[in-house]
Order: C-alpha cells, then sequence, then structure tokens
C-alpha cells in the first residue's frame, strides 16, 4: 500500500450577515495509505469529459475528525483538492472514497 500525506477541508456553515450563509473551510493535515488509486472519464453532454478519480483513502483518525466526518468537504491527493464523496468509519481509521474534482465556488 503507498503512503499518503495531505490536507482535509471540513465544511462549517457560518451566518456571516442576518439570514446570510457562507461556508467556511478549515483544513487539517492528515497520514494515511492508498488503498485504492484509480481514475474514470463522466461522460456528460459537454464537450470535453468530467475526470474523476476512483480513489479511497485510509486515514488514520484522531478526535476532530471523528467527531466531524460528517463535514468532510475534499482532500488534497497530487497536488488536488478532490471532493469526499463517501466515508466509511472504521476506527481507529476512515475510509475517504474521492469523486470529482471540487470547486469552492
Amino acid at each position: 500500500m503507498a503512503k499518503w500525506y495531505g490536507m482535509i477541508g471540513f465544511g462549517e456553515t457560518v451566518e456571516t450577515a442576518p439570514s446570510v450563509y457562507t461556508e467556511k473551510i478549515v483544513e487539517r493535515p492528515y497520514f494515511g495509505d492508498i488503498v485504492r488509486n484509480s481514475r474514470r472519464l463522466q461522460t456528460t453532454d459537454k464537450v470535453n469529459d468530467d475526470l474523476a478519480i476512483s480513489n479511497q483513502l485510509s486515514v488514520l483518525s484522531d478526535p476532530y475528525i471523528c467527531k466531524n466526518f460528517h463535514s468532510i468537504r475534499y482532500a488534497t491527493f497530487m497536488g488536488t483538492k478532490w471532493k469526499v464523496s463517501d466515508v466509511e468509519v472504521q476506527y481507529p481509521r476512515l475510509t475517504l472514497s474521492l469523486g470529482s474534482e471540487y470547486n469552492a465556488h
């Protein structure tokens, strides 16, 4: 198994003005293993297909990630932020499934 080190982004909704909510991202560094390393093309009606990966990261958990696993938005892999599409809790590890590229906008 290959090793992984990167940032995981957690989303937190905060009220910036009365009745106006925005998502604040908190990044934290984590270590883990690459369980699966693959890619896929998502065929759409666009000119160019979207690139997505089907990677799985097994991350060593700490109290913060155990408490906030439901708010994980992305993980960095190979210098790019990828959406976390699925989180499986297998204490003391979490398995993160990555999907398409994360866009903050």
